[in-house]
């Protein structure tokens, strides 16, 4: 993978490094018999609730061990590796249909977020990352205590 974090602007170089770092685990935890194997995006879906902002991604046939997700500064960066399944290390492919290797999407939010109260759960071949609105940015009134000296 070539580095381009030092011609990145400053806000994305954090965001670079994180990517960086995910591939390399997820390289490292590539074994010695897997095939080595092309780059795809799956296809997401972003929707926004009155509470959250929703990302869905279907990653059939990918463990969760082999995703990561990290939301750096209103950027969600998720990161994996489909391996293919089932085959004897000795057999050849004749076709292969099915997309298979490292992918990587990045998706920006558009609205204020908290990171910190962010879900992610894979289920039956479909990834839902949940990240909660910030409750003050809906328009609702927050009333500010206002101190007396």
């Amino acid at each position: 993978m070539t580095d381009v974090s030092n011609r990145l602007t400053p806000p994305f170089r954090p965001l670079a490094d994180d990517l960086r770092q995910v591939l390399e685990e997820l390289d490292r935890s590539r074994g010695p018999a897997d095939p080595p194997c092309g780059q795809y995006e799956p296809a997401v879906d972003i929707l926004e609730t009155e509470d959250a902002v929703e990302v869905l991604m279907n990653v059939p046939g990918v463990r969760a061990d082999l995703i990561r997700v990290v939301v750096h500064q209103g950027i969600i960066l998720i990161a994996g590796d489909k391996r293919p399944a089932g085959a004897p290390p000795e057999a050849a492919f004749h076709l292969v249909e099915r997309r298979y290797g490292r992918f990587v999407r990045v998706v920006h939010l558009s609205n204020a977020c908290d990171a910190s109260r962010a879900t992610a759960r894979l289920q039956q071949g479909e990834l839902r990352i949940v990240i909660p609105k910030l409750r003050e940015r809906r328009g609702e009134a927050v009333p500010i205590h206002i101190s007396v000296d």
